[in-house]
């Protein structure tokens, strides 16, 4: 189409009374066009449509929709590139087209065929509902570094949110960081929604499964729940964010905690704090679209909530009740072969008689490695930061005499390496485990070797027996060139 200024000079020079042949010189176009564009009478704009021209492609267009409707069955990890489709058609069809041509086509068709399950919506979030989700991250917890989870309540409307660190994810974790955040902002979200993968419970088709403690939760502060479709994580995408967003901003450096709950206490306070920033998208302070928020939430319930899930256990012949599968608590020898009431709290395990009267308070384990609650172990994080306590420690009193004997004679140097030595092997091992491992080491070697002790503990731990050699080894050669009994000494560590 000619631009409309020469339209506009054909149609002038006609009405002025210039001929055909004249107005085609002075203008440099054809009769027939200037005779076109003298006859068009509707000069409205148009739609920029696309227009389909015949491509080398055309006979092989029905073929690659067949392989995509196939790719439509397959598991996702194994479909046709494009690379693959133009592979195909040159060997089964012997297709003359270049990969270009073939790659364009087929993303194009692929970018029409997405169905609804692969668009998204952008959803809108009323002041006071609340996403929650959890998260992991590195702390060192009494001078050991472990992977703790934490769990974050986010606000969508401001864009604030407060997390909550724990050793796991389970429903007294989950429940206890919701009191604990609903107690700190004076209110109770109106609306909560979960992940299909916390421990308060999931989504199943159209029916949601919650845990009890939950469920009384639930009905104890008068909140709504929903729960995220599986692999769904786009419907909290708030949430998902404020995960990482808490990660980066909280949580680096790495942090040194000794008492997981009080350091809960001051992360509420350090949360509100990164809301001192205007929102990403409303031009407002967060903080000040958080007062909408609170304004929205339900009042706090008059009674106390208890965060604990209880049931009953039966001791074996030595009292101990055993949890989560790998974990052994002691109530007391004399409620041997009798059953008790066990309270499953965040942080600690409670034993009641079967009348409801308090036995003892343990704090609960974590993790796959075996425990025992009156393990020495339960020592051994402070007794490697404190070292100088070893002479009157349980974990002393726990040792067979020749290992005893031969930590005695360290100095404090080495009589730290060791602790630590024997509590990393003890958390993967147990610590019955590592004491036999480390003992079988002194009596070999007469010195503790770290990576000699985890050899000896792996091959205990899968019923594997150590190798142990009748005549020692002839390390001579090692002598002439570190110096005899020198650096090969101070290596062995």
């Amino acid at each position: 189409m000619l631009d409309m200024p020469t339209i506009q000079s054909i149609r002038a020079r006609r009405a002025k009374g210039e001929t055909l042949s004249e107005i085609a010189t002075h203008e440099k176009v054809s009769v027939p066009t200037v005779r076109k564009y003298l006859a068009m009478r509707d000069f409205s704009p148009t739609l920029p449509v696309k227009q389909e021209k015949p491509s080398i492609l055309d006979p092989y267009k029905g073929i690659i929709e067949g392989y995509l409707d196939e790719d439509d069955r397959s598991w996702h990890k194994q479909r046709h590139s494009a690379k693959r489709i133009h592979e195909r058609l040159a060997e089964e069809h012997d297709a003359k087209v270049g990969y270009t041509t073939v790659q364009l086509y087929v993303k194009r068709r692929r970018d029409e065929r997405r169905t609804a399950k692969d668009q998204y919506l952008k959803l809108v979030w009323a002041p006071g509902e609340a996403q929650v989700d959890f998260g992991e991250a590195d702390f060192i917890v009494y001078g050991r570094k472990r992977r703790v989870h934490y769990l974050v309540v986010d606000f969508p409307f401001s864009n604030v949110g407060l997390a909550q660190v724990f050793f796991g994810e389970n429903a007294e974790c989950v429940c206890q960081g919701l009191k604990s955040i609903f107690e700190y902002i004076g209110g109770v979200p109106g609306r909560l929604v979960f992940d299909n993968a916390t421990g308060v419970g999931r989504r199943i088709g159209d029916a949601v499964r919650t845990s009890e403690l939950f469920g009384r939760l639930a009905c104890h502060f008068g909140f709504d729940y929903a729960f995220c479709n599986p692999r769904s994580g786009h419907e909290k995408g708030a949430v998902e964010n404020k995960v990482g967003a808490t990660r980066r901003g909280l949580f680096v450096p790495t942090p040194r905690v000794y008492d997981i709950e009080r350091y809960n206490e001051r992360l509420l306070d350090r949360c509100m704090e990164r809301s001192d920033k205007e929102h990403y998208a409303k031009g407002e302070s967060e903080r000040a679209l958080f007062m909408e928020d609170v304004l929205a939430l339900r009042e706090l319930p008059d009674d106390a909530f208890a965060v604990a899930s209880y049931s009953h256990a039966k001791c074996d012949k030595y009292g101990y009740i055993c949890l989560d599968g790998n974990h052994r608590y002691a109530a007391d020898p004399s409620f041997a072969r009798r059953t008790v009431i066990v309270g499953r709290r965040a942080f600690d395990i409670d034993i009641f008689t079967e009348e409801g009267e308090l036995i003892c308070t343990h704090k609960r384990a974590y993790g796959k490695a075996p425990s025992t609650s009156d393990d020495p172990l339960s020592q051994l994080n402070v007794l490697c930061m404190k070292p100088g306590g070893w002479t009157n420690s349980q974990v002393r009193y726990s040792l067979p005499e020749d290992l005893r004997s031969a930590m005695d004679e360290m100095d404090r140097a080495q009589l730290s390496d060791a602790l630590r030595c024997l509590r990393s092997v003890a958390e993967d091992a147990g610590y019955d485990t590592a004491v036999r491992a480390m003992g079988e080491c002194v009596g070999l070697l007469g010195e503790v070797d770290r990576s000699s002790v985890e050899v000896v503990a792996s091959c205990m731990a899968s019923g594997r027996k150590a190798i142990v050699y009748d005549d020692p080894a002839d390390l001579d050669a090692y002598d002439a060139v570190y110096g005899k009994g020198g650096d090969r000494d101070g290596l062995s560590g």
